[in-house]
């Protein structure tokens, strides 16, 4: 069941590549996707591979322990009872703190580049996540978008009129992740890294695209009775289709940014008159 459940995904998950998808470890990427791919990549395998090689070691020694000193018929003695055995100890006390701090080694170094904001951003874009559909402002080329919910009806070609977020191949992307209402989690699985939009508060991560493709987005925070519907697509393209893009946004009207006002607190103050459907 496990195994068939987990081939469930969907198709735009993954890269629209032909051939291209699923990585030869165990999670739903590519290692060279992003930046930062590779190195979740192996972190998660080798986190595994070390689970198993500790599972195998324990499951044998309690198997040998079962059979080696089983209850032998006509055996009616109490084996040798030890109230301490330092060596024993020590070995179990020392041997899971190195493993401890070996994961912790690694787990720390990959999460501190993944987190790093220090760099120069080729692009800013800030993210608002609202009941139930997305925001996006493309700081650095003063457009926005503002998506509104669109109902699942399962019927084909839903997919392509959810809100489609815009980012250019190869180059570095600054993500500004806010709420507009309740807590929200801005997640591109394919990206392996998602990050929560809490209300009041500011998130921050950079990532570098380095696949063309288009990516299933989501919310992955519990956030109300639509939250299975607060979905978006993810489209990395080159830099030209990314300019006609954002060229689109401004003949259309969409220049500016969609800021703070539009904030479900700020509307309920009756500060703001142009709150839409959409929020």
């Amino acid at each position: 069941m496990a195994l068939v459940a987990a081939a469930c995904a969907p198709a735009n998950q993954f890269p629209s590549e032909p051939g291209k998808g699923v990585d030869v470890g165990f999670l739903p990427s590519e290692r060279g996707l992003t930046n930062h791919t590779a190195a979740v990549i192996d972190l998660w395998n080798g986190s595994w591979i070390a689970a198993l090689a500790v599972g195998v070691l324990v499951w044998g020694l309690t198997i040998w322990c079962v059979i080696a000193y089983r209850k032998r018929k006509n055996d009616n003695q109490l084996p040798v009872q030890l109230r301490y055995h330092v060596p024993l100890e020590l070995m179990y006390t020392v041997v899971p703190i190195l493993m401890i701090g070996t994961l912790f080694f690694f787990s720390s170094r990959v999460q501190g580049a993944v987190t790093d904001v220090s760099a120069k951003p080729d692009q800013q874009i800030e993210v608002y996540g609202k009941q139930w559909s997305w925001d996006f402002n493309y700081l650095t080329e003063d457009t926005h978008f503002s998506g509104e919910r669109v109902a699942l009806t399962g019927k084909p070609g839903v997919e392509e009129t959810l809100p489609t977020l815009y980012l250019p191949v190869n180059e570095n992307v600054e993500f500004t992740i806010k709420s507009r209402d309740v807590a929200h989690s801005f997640w591109i699985p394919a990206f392996l890294y998602k990050l929560d939009a809490i209300p009041g508060r500011e998130n921050h991560f950079q990532v570098t695209p380095q696949k063309e493709g288009v990516y299933s987005g989501k919310c992955a925070e519990l956030c109300g009775e639509f939250h299975s519907e607060m979905l978006f697509n993810v489209a990395v393209v080159d830099r030209a289709t990314f300019d006609n893009k954002m060229n689109e946004l401004r003949q259309a009207g969409q220049t500016g940014r969609l800021g703070d006002e539009l904030n479900r607190q700020y509307n309920v103050a009756g500060a703001n008159p142009r709150e839409g459907s959409q929020h």
